[in-house]
């Protein structure tokens, strides 16, 4: 049995959903790429920056962006299969951009009290995708102040203040927020956090804490219902549709919740902030699950790779906090920031983005699959859409982690021109935007194959270690 002690903050200190900023691979990578011009805008920037992991000290300096591609101040272009998922129509649209500057020149900024048409738009446009009776909308300005609304609106409308969420998610870096998220290095050392917040086991295949055996019995979706009887005044379960390492429920999975949930009085809050519109091939995961949630909550490429903006979309009866503030953020209803995620939205539904999303999912997938038989670090490949995940092992039995390999795939990768995320240290996550191209998905694909092929050159025994 394979088990992975999910919340024991020592076991996974750094098996997050972003790759960390201080390692040997990164450093001997940037004493060979990093010129002095650019270094020493580095060094401003970690001297006045507050300094964190997962970012500052940064990788490197950025000059431009466009389309599938980013350039550093040196000139390479690498193509960006990470993008922190804002990417969904590139970057620098030129619908988008020109939605954001005709916008600019007519209102800017609409105060607090008033609102604007955009808003008004969007919010409409969004009541008319959503699925199920999901038709009420509020804006944040980032997706952890949607997921505080979230939680929020559960305690008023339920009355009660308990959630159930899972060890290794992720939902912003607020404190309420990583009281239900699940990654120690935002939980811990930090002292208490919202009481109330209980966390179960995630549906991970790959380290399936009931050894299924292949077989999904369900348990994880079992031991949901358990908590919830057991504590018996939960507000909400709030979970990832899909995580974004990404590790993709069984079909039954979140129907199964979703009755528990009614038979408990418990809200369902699905977060989809970072695949939201069209990443996993439908314009929300949960469509892909026949699934409707109470409150459903989206963000990152809403606001066009460009304004961020984030959205709660909830059913109507949860319409009850008319004499409370729920959000009440200055820039509730930007007016510049409706108008690039309704130039979003247009652009994925004129250029019909979801079925590219299938048709060069399905490609990589099966280029990866192929590269797996003949890559044997390769533990496991999945995928929803153009959500991937590479997960590199040093053996296929136990499927203990190759997170020192991973890091030199990465690093390897970057110098080829291609950018991707680590999760949980030996996951390459592929996110590539919706746009892209069959020759820029092809090269991508050669590259990561290329970097396998270079890191299996080192004999085992040193692999291994």
């Amino acid at each position: 049995m394979r088990i992975m002690k999910s919340g024991n903050p020592k076991h996974n200190q750094f098996k997050s959903e972003g790759d960390l900023n201080a390692s040997p691979h990164r450093a001997a990578w940037s004493a060979e790429q990093i010129d002095p011009v650019t270094r020493d805008w580095l060094e401003q920037d970690a001297k006045y920056f507050m300094h964190q992991a997962l970012s500052t000290p940064c990788l490197n300096v950025l000059q431009g962006c466009e389309g599938s591609y980013i350039e550093d101040l040196e000139g390479r272009r690498l193509l960006d299969f990470h993008g922190n998922n804002v990417h969904q129509v590139g970057f620098g649209n030129p619908r988008v951009m020109d939605a954001i500057v005709s916008q600019l020149k007519k209102l800017s900024f609409c105060p607090r009290r008033y609102t604007n048409i955009p808003a008004i738009q969007l919010a409409k446009k969004l009541s008319e995708l959503a699925p199920g009776n999901l038709i009420r909308v509020l804006f944040a300005p980032g997706g952890t102040s949607a997921i505080g609304m979230a939680l929020k609106l559960a305690r008023a409308a339920t009355g009660r203040f308990k959630t159930v969420s899972m060890w290794d998610s992720f939902h912003g870096a607020s404190l309420d927020a990583i009281s239900v998220g699940g990654e120690a290095i935002f939980r811990s050392g930090i002292g208490p956090l919202l009481p109330g917040c209980e966390h179960v086991p995630p549906p991970d295949a790959s380290h399936c804490l009931w050894d299924c055996k292949g077989t999904c019995s369900l348990k994880c979706a079992d031991y949901i219902e358990y908590v919830l009887e057991k504590e018996g005044d939960v507000a909400a379960v709030i979970a990832e549709t899909v995580r974004c390492t990404p590790f993709i429920p069984p079909m039954d999975y979140w129907k199964k919740v979703r009755a528990a949930c009614d038979r408990h009085g418990a809200l369902l809050i699905l977060d989809e902030i970072p695949t939201c519109l069209g990443r996993t091939g439908k314009m929300f995961v949960c469509e892909h699950y026949d699934v409707v949630p109470d409150i459903l909550v989206i963000g990152k490429g809403l606001g066009g790779g460009i304004f961020p903006l984030a959205a709660l979309i909830a059913r109507e009866d949860l319409n009850v906090m008319g004499g409370k503030a729920l959000g009440h953020y200055t820039h509730e209803k930007n007016p510049v920031a409706a108008a690039a995620a309704l130039a979003t939205i247009e652009y994925i539904e004129a250029e019909k983005l979801l079925g590219n999303v299938v048709a060069e999912g399905n490609y990589a997938l099966k280029r990866m699959r192929a590269m797996m038989a003949t890559h044997e670090i390769i533990g496991d490949v999945r995928g929803l859409g153009l959500l991937m995940g590479m997960e590199l092992v040093k053996n296929r039995r136990t499927m203990e982690r190759a997170s020192d390999q991973a890091e030199k795939v990465m690093y390897g990768a970057l110098r080829r021109g291609l950018s991707f995320k680590l999760t949980m240290g030996n996951i390459i996550t592929l996110t590539p935007p919706l746009t892209i191209t069959r020759q820029e998905m092809k090269r991508a694909m050669d590259v990561l194959d290329e970097c396998l092929t270079e890191v299996e050159r080192v004999p085992k025994k040193q692999r291994n270690h």
